[in-house]
């Protein structure tokens, strides 16, 4: 059972959605993203599997949570720094947003 001390070691902050691209060479349906979390993080690029109910229309400007402190993920030709956050849905992946704007690289807490 993980504890709470677990929960701890994820740096987990909000970044804003300043490019969005498809990612054909993908294995599954993704977009590439790039997010901006503030002057202290810089931007940072995620690949996400969100295409079934997201575009690039819908994400750009976007708020979203993402875990910073993971090691970077090779996908496909795209190296992958962050992991944006999202609950799986019967439609698809729902992403994790706060309900109001806040400072880009705001922490979870």
């Amino acid at each position: 059972m993980a504890e709470f001390k677990d929960f701890e070691k994820l740096d987990i902050r909000v970044g804003e959605i300043i490019k969005v691209e498809e990612f054909p060479e993908a294995r599954k349906p993704s977009l590439k993203l790039l997010i901006d979390f503030g002057d202290e993080l810089g931007i940072k690029k995620s690949s996400a599997q969100i295409t079934e109910l997201y575009d690039e229309q819908s994400l750009l400007g976007n708020q979203v949570l993402a875990v910073i402190n993971f090691p970077p993920r090779q996908v496909a030709n795209f190296m992958s720094e962050v992991l944006v956050l999202g609950v799986y849905n019967k439609d698809g992946v729902v992403l994790i947003q706060p309900d109001r704007k806040v400072a880009k690289g705001s922490k979870l807490g």
